[in-house]
């Protein structure tokens, strides 16, 4: 199998909770807490080796919440490679109020991460063993970093042979799309975002936005996530439209993650471009059926791999 490295520049402890009904102005009574590492790279990291293969994961770790976590991939068997910073490791807050059934999900923004630490993560790239065949980065960039950082990381890979994958929002997103990666993996409001077009909603729309990222061939796959409706897959000069099966939806955190889980792990088995989308599809969907932020379980994306091949 090709080698799998992620990124995670905004790393957190999920903490989680649940509580019968949630009132404002009112001390709160919660269940006894649960804590998960968090962050997309980590997140497709863990979704990975969930679905049997292997990743390093490198990450931005700071304070004893940064020491927290490590030890809570430690737990898991995770190969990760901390890089150590200043500021503590964020920590965000998920609420489950049991009477209405809805996930109440409260984000920080993370610690200040100064040039040298940020630099720090080019540094641990190059110390990995072996060059990567799949950087994935994945999340949000914390106080600090320059908006261009993926940016700056799809030009490296370019420059090394490896495929870049991209997943995250906002300027850092169209940035690195304007450098050129392997894979986006954009939800519809980021491809209408990068688009400057917010009112196209049908699917003959998004396809058109889709395929102007890679007209230029700088980007040269997009996955957008269409939420239950599954994903369209735009590459070369083919689109497909993936319909995810219906399922129990327990949970929608970590569907985005474990879908780029399941394409990059996928594409590292020698799959082609169309199976891996389906198979992660398939961990999308298998995501929302685990409650909390419990990340897709093997043996129910490969049933539901096997029901959208069928299809």
């Amino acid at each position: 199998m090709k080698s799998i490295v992620t990124i995670t520049l905004n790393p957190t402890i999920d903490k989680s909770a649940s509580i019968d009904h949630v009132v404002p102005e009112r001390k709160l009574r919660c269940g006894a807490p649960r804590y998960e590492p968090g962050g997309g790279g980590l997140n497709v990291s863990r979704a990975v080796r969930q679905l049997g293969g292997e990743s390093k994961a490198v990450y931005l770790s700071g304070g004893l919440q940064g020491k927290r976590l490590q030890h809570l991939l430690d737990e898991e068997g995770l190969d990760h490679h901390p890089v150590e910073i200043t500021e503590w490791t964020r920590e965000n807050l998920i609420i489950y109020e049991e009477n209405s059934g809805q996930q109440y999900r409260f984000g920080m923004p993370g610690p200040e991460v100064s040039e040298k630490e940020w630099q720090g993560v080019l540094d641990a790239l190059s110390e990995v063993d072996g060059k990567p065949d799949f950087l994935v980065a994945s999340g949000s960039l914390p106080p600090g970093i320059p908006e261009d950082f993926y940016a700056r990381m799809a030009a490296k890979c370019r420059e090394e042979g490896i495929k870049f994958i991209l997943d995250t929002s906002g300027k850092p997103l169209r940035k690195g799309v304007e450098e050129g990666v392997f894979l986006l993996k954009p939800n519809v409001d980021e491809l209408k975002a990068l688009a400057g077009k917010p009112d196209f909603d049908d699917e003959a729309h998004l396809e058109e936005l889709a395929r102007d990222l890679i007209r230029d061939g700088r980007n040269e796959v997009v996955v957008t996530s269409l939420g239950a409706a599954g994903a369209m897959l735009v590459w070369g000069d083919e689109c497909r439209r993936l319909r995810a099966p219906t399922v129990s939806i327990k949970s929608k955190v970590g569907a985005g993650d474990s879908m780029v889980a399941g394409i990059v792990l996928s594409l590292a088995r020698g799959r082609s471009i169309p199976e891996a989308a389906k198979f992660g599809v398939a961990a999308g969907a298998a995501a929302v059926m685990t409650p909390g932020t419990e990340l897709c379980r093997r043996d129910d994306t490969e049933q539901l791999y096997e029901r959208i091949k069928a299809e």
